[in-house]
């Protein structure tokens, strides 16, 4: 039976620790007709085991690319999927793996998607998880959850190549790219962290539920590009702000410790 085409699709891997995991990861690939894959911060994946268990796929091993952070990774994805086991406040609602491909279909036209998997003995971290536009997970047995890196890029990719890329209304947003949106939340986090709003101990208390607002509101470019220009306004706007009044201490206690 034919596979349905995947080549809009980019595999990140965030501090793979294992080559032998790599190389698994580049013959899944293979499997389905991928050939991007991006690394960050990997361990040696250019290692003999990494070529062993790539078998025919080890030419992807040459053609990955290297990053030094996530948001760099993915700057250039109009969708980047978090792939995590653990849920959490933080974490923001959790795709069943069988609802990803839908995701896919909203892509635009040249669109490009990518599928983001954690390290070996931690997965993502929640701030890595926050940085992506979505979060998906496998329903797995609560005694042994983890699934190997490996498998799990076998199983989300497989889930995607089974299923058509229709056209769809969804199809015509201009989504804006993950390295625009990092850039507004960038934008936010200085003007709020200025004025004294966030916790400068735990700013992701309050970034990661504002990311998770924008996920819920699905921005096309132009209100985006709306966005960044408002907050760079307010960013010019309080450029002589003094600090925060005494009295405000209390009432906003509840707000930054969340």
């Amino acid at each position: 039976m034919q596979i349905r085409s995947v080549d809009n699709l980019s595999i990140v891997l965030v501090e793979p620790q294992s080559p032998g995991n790599i190389g698994m990861v580049c013959r899944a690939m293979a499997n389905f007709g991928l050939c991007d894959l991006r690394l960050v911060n990997p361990c040696q994946y250019l290692h003999p085991e990494a070529r062993k268990f790539a078998v025919a796929a080890a030419h992807l091993l040459g053609q990955a690319r290297v990053f030094a952070d996530l948001p760099a990774a993915i700057a250039d994805l109009h969708l980047a999927v978090a792939t995590t086991r653990r849920s959490g406040r933080l974490r923001g609602e959790l795709l069943d793996i069988a609802e990803v491909p839908a995701l896919r279909r909203e892509l635009p036209p040249d669109g490009r998607m990518g599928l983001v998997f954690g390290r070996e003995d931690a997965g993502l971290t929640s701030d890595e998880v926050a940085q992506c536009s979505h979060a998906a997970t496998i329903a797995t047995s609560a005694e042994v959850g983890s699934i190997n890196l490996s498998q799990a890029v076998l199983l989300f990719v497989h889930e995607l190549a089974r299923q058509p890329q229709a056209a769809t209304a969804a199809a015509e947003l201009d989504l804006p790219e993950q390295g625009d949106v990092e850039g507004l939340f960038g934008q936010i986090e200085n003007v709020l962290s200025r004025i004294a709003f966030l916790n400068p101990k735990k700013p992701e208390g309050v970034m990661n539920s504002l990311r998770q607002i924008h996920q819920r509101a699905g921005l096309d470019r132009r209100e985006l590009q709306m966005l960044r220009g408002m907050w760079g306004q307010i960013a010019w706007s309080v450029r002589d702000w003094q600090g925060r009044k005494r009295g405000d201490d209390s009432a906003r206690k509840d707000r930054q410790t969340n």
